[in-house]
C-alpha cells in the first residue's frame, strides 16, 4: 500500500450532502415507478453494505406514491460475496445475508441497488448471484453515485449523481442506517471516527 509523503493532505469535498442525496433517491424512486409503469412485479434488491439501505429508501418511497404497495413487500437484500473476481485476492471477506421477500425473483422486475458503481464488477457478481436465485423477467440497475471507470460493458439505468473522478481518488458514502463507519468504494472502512451522516465525499 502506497503511503503519502510526510506532510502531505489529503483534499475532501462534499459532492453530495443529505438533501442532494434524499432529492436524488426521490427522483430515482419516481423513474423506477414510470419505467415499469406502476410497482407491479416490482423487486428492489440491495447490494450490501450501503446498497441495501437505499433500496429501502427506495421502497419507502415507491409506496408513498402508489397505494396498496407495502415497501417491505419489494425490498430484498443481494449478498454478492462468493461471486466476486477478486476473492483469491482477499479471501477473508465476511459474507452477508441474501434476503428475498417470499415471492422470490422469478419473473419480476428487479432493479439492483448499489451506492457506487465503478469498475462494473460487483454489479457481474451480482448478476451471477441473482441467476442462481431465478429468473427475472428484467434486471434493471440503480446507483446513488456513477464515478466512471469501467472495466465491464455496464451502465446503470437509474444514477443519483455522474461524478467524474480519477483513478487516484475515493469517493465515500455515509448513511445513517450504518454503524458511523465511512466505508469508500473499495469496500475498505475509512474508520469510525466521523459520526453517521447522509453524505457522499471524494477524497484525493
Amino acid at each position: 500500500m502506497s503511503v503519502p509523503p510526510i506532510g502531505s493532505r489529503t483534499r475532501t469535498r462534499v459532492v453530495l450532502s443529505a438533501a442532494d442525496i434524499d432529492r436524488a433517491l426521490t427522483r430515482i424512486a419516481h423513474e423506477i415507478i414510470e419505467g415499469n409503469k406502476g410497482a407491479d412485479d416490482l423487486l428492489l434488491l440491495g447490494i450490501p453494505r450501503r446498497g441495501h439501505p437505499l433500496a429501502r429508501r427506495l421502497a419507502a418511497r415507491i409506496a408513498a406514491t402508489e397505494p396498496g404497495v407495502d415497501p417491505d413487500a419489494i425490498v430484498g437484500q443481494l449478498d454478492v460475496t462468493m461471486f466476486r473476481d477478486d476473492l483469491r485476492r482477499h479471501p477473508t471477506r465476511a459474507p452477508y445475508a441474501t434476503t428475498l421477500p417470499a415471492s422470490g425473483v422469478d419473473d419480476k422486475v428487479v432493479v439492483l441497488v448499489d451506492d457506487v458503481l465503478y469498475s462494473g464488477r460487483t454489479i457481474r457478481a451480482a448478476l451471477d448471484a441473482l441467476a442462481d436465485l431465478g429468473r427475472p423477467r428484467i434486471i434493471r440497475l440503480a446507483v446513488l453515485v456513477d464515478r466512471g471507470h469501467r472495466e465491464l460493458p455496464i451502465r446503470a439505468d437509474h444514477v443519483g449523481k455522474n461524478l467524474p473522478t480519477s483513478s487516484a481518488e475515493r469517493v465515500r458514502v455515509r448513511l445513517t442506517e450504518t454503524d458511523g463507519d465511512a466505508v469508500t468504494d473499495d469496500g475498505s472502512s475509512a474508520g469510525s471516527a466521523a459520526a453517521a451522516v447522509d453524505e457522499v465525499v471524494i477524497e484525493g
